[in-house]
């Protein structure tokens, strides 16, 4: 999940003083915490779906975000979607989220300035609208602006922004309903960034289109856009893929990660700053079973459950300092899913209990405060 619309980036993050009594300590579950099949986070949003199957969705609600249909400002705490939908996945982008059903059927709410809700409009939902075009999908992820499915017979479709040929449909034309990724190819899995987008075929062989002004599309260049897909250069074959904001991310059956594109913030975990236009090794020896990525950061996941983040901010180790390589989220936790966004990172324990760790001054982290955590809290009831 990913920064906000506008395409400029800071030349550094630091963080101010904090109050370490504040933001340092790992809260232990409380009772009767909620237990979470799946969650999701974006720029100020964190979703998640319940053991019940019941959506909810926590932070802020500038552009219909919650999907609830109130007109609050923000929540610091799970707030159920409206429309009595049930979803089986979840993904979100700067601000919109989206919904799987158990039959393929797509939802998304939110902004949606550049078609990125796919249901021919260009106009803001507060409550879930179907995805229009009678298509099916097995997944969904979400960019900056635009969102992609994949059908269950591998074929990419995309809508919403264009500017970076995000979409893969050979134009820089905005789409308002999901259109076709041209080339033929078929995937097992898709990634969205900012401004492009990946995908990984049946053999490993990885793919991606759109910006590539820091080398996230892996093909050595630095500077062209790709209006379609163009194959990641170096050889490697991957069991999964990523897509930050401006850099990408894949998995080896060996379980070693690499990753390309923008290197500034240190979210390639190479121990450098410089932008790579083909894959590199994350330093450290560590070999990973999921990762996840966002504007400033890589987090990743061990096969044994342990959470590594590294690059700026939100990286759950306590601190508010830069590193270059993976470091342990703190607090003893084993968790099976992650996923980190813009300024926050949020995960789901073996036991199916919600933990946030970053930026929370929407309420993001759900713990029922705006306070910042440097480690990671447990998300409270709603």
């Amino acid at each position: 999940m990913y920064r906000s619309t506008a395409r400029s980036r800071p030349l550094c993050f630091v963080l101010g003083v904090v109050v370490v009594s504040a933001c340092m300590d790992v809260s232990g579950p409380p009772a009767r915490l909620p237990t979470w099949s799946f969650i999701a986070t974006s720029v100020h949003l964190t979703c998640g779906i319940a053991s019940d199957s019941v959506t909810y969705c926590w932070g802020s609600n500038g552009s219909g975000d919650l999907g609830n249909g109130s007109g609050i400002a923000s929540v610091d705490r799970p707030t159920r979607i409206a429309g009595g939908l049930r979803f089986v996945s979840l993904t979100s982008g700067a601000e919109s989220a989206c919904g799987l059903t158990a039959a393929g059927v797509a939802y998304c709410w939110g902004n949606n300035t550049d078609g990125q809700l796919g249901d021919s409009s260009m106009s803001r939902r507060d409550t879930p609208v179907k995805v229009l075009g009678g298509l099916t999908f097995g997944t969904l992820v979400a960019g900056n602006g635009h969102t992609c499915g994949l059908t269950l017979g591998g074929i990419a479709y995309c809508w919403g922004d264009n500017i970076g040929g995000d979409l893969g449909d050979s134009s820089m034309a905005s789409r308002v309903v999901p259109v076709p990724v041209a080339g033929g190819l078929t995937f097992t899995a898709l990634a969205a960034g900012d401004f492009h987008t990946c995908g990984l075929m049946s053999n490993g062989s990885a793919y991606c289109w759109g910006d590539n002004g820091y080398g996230q599309l892996g093909d050595t260049a630095t500077s062209s856009q790709h209006l379609t897909p163009v194959p990641v250069a170096g050889g490697l074959t991957f069991t999964s893929i990523v897509a930050g904001a401006d850099h990408s991310c894949g998995v080896t059956s060996s379980g070693a990660a690499y990753c390309w594109g923008e290197g500034f913030s240190g979210a390639l975990g190479d121990s450098s700053r410089g932008d790579q236009s083909l894959p590199v090794r994350v330093r450290g020896g560590l070999t990973f079973a999921a990762l996840s990525t966002s504007t400033f950061r890589t987090c990743g996941l061990t096969s044994t459950g342990t959470a590594y983040c590294w690059g700026y901010d939100a990286l759950g180790d306590g601190t508010d300092t830069l590193h270059l390589t993976p470091v342990a989220v703190v607090g003893g936790l084993t968790f099976t899913t992650i996923s980190t966004a813009y300024t926050h990172t949020c995960a789901i324990t073996t036991t199916s209990v919600a933990y946030c760790w970053g930026y929370n001054s929407y309420g993001e982290l759900g713990d029922g405060s705006t306070t910042l955590r440097l480690t990671p809290v447990a998300v409270t009831h709603p």
